[in-house]
């Protein structure tokens, strides 16, 4: 089976100016940090960059492919879909893994898992979440406790969020149900430190932190 992995990036971010590329404290720009872990993974054959401006390619790592793609998928009312179902008409495969650069922490192993538990049959698809345990509210009310019979935090029910390190799912379950989650994903739940997004200005200095103190240093 063909596996591939697809890493959308446009250079135009509004909330983080240049983010893909912003360099972390010893220079290593952000976006070389995912390469690295789908290079990594043993069970990817091919790594892909799908990014709409040439200026991308001096960031792109020996090994990993750069492929042009179309500049209205650059759009804000573009979603993860409309740029996979492209992808999926100039790079053939048996199983994609959709991996986002704003994941720096992403291990090559988790990427793996996911594709092993694609490829098994068992599974048509596979998402990465971290476990939230923290008393949770909405429009005013608590969600996920009763504040009458106040519960110890690691009692809580355990609830998921999603990560942005990679959906894996193959092609067949993607040209069905039209989206890169299938019927029967497989749910693999990573550390906190793994789990780290960077959406933000703050999110990037606190990662940035976490790669000089803690990962550089393992």
């Amino acid at each position: 089976m063909k596996t591939v992995a697809l890493i959308p990036i446009k250079l135009g971010s509004k909330r983080i100016p240049g983010k893909n590329i912003k360099p972390f404290y010893d220079g290593t720009p952000l976006m070389h940090f995912i390469q690295q872990a789908c290079l990594k993974a043993k069970n990817v054959d091919e790594v892909y960059v799908y990014c709409s401006d040439n200026a991308v390619i001096p960031y792109i790592l020996p090994g990993v492919i750069y492929l042009k793609r179309p500049e209205y998928l650059d759009s804000d009312n573009i979603n993860a879909n409309d740029f996979i179902r492209e992808f999926m008409k100039s790079v053939d495969a048996d199983i994609y893994v959709n991996a986002h650069t704003t994941s720096p922490f992403a291990k090559p192993e988790t990427i793996e898992e996911c594709v092993d538990k694609v490829a098994s049959g068992e599974y048509d698809s596979a998402f990465c979440v971290e476990a939230i345990k923290t008393f949770m509210w909405k429009d005013g009310k608590p969600m996920n406790f009763d504040p009458t019979h106040f519960p110890r935090t690691q009692d809580l029910p355990l609830i998921y969020g999603e990560t942005s390190i990679a959906y894996v799912f193959t092609k067949d379950s993607f040209l069905k149900h039209n989206r890169r989650l299938g019927s029967s994903p497989f749910i693999k739940e990573v550390s906190k430190i793994e789990a780290i997004d960077i959406d933000y200005p703050e999110d990037f200095e606190i990662a940035n932190a976490i790669y000089k103190e803690v990962i550089k240093k393992l």
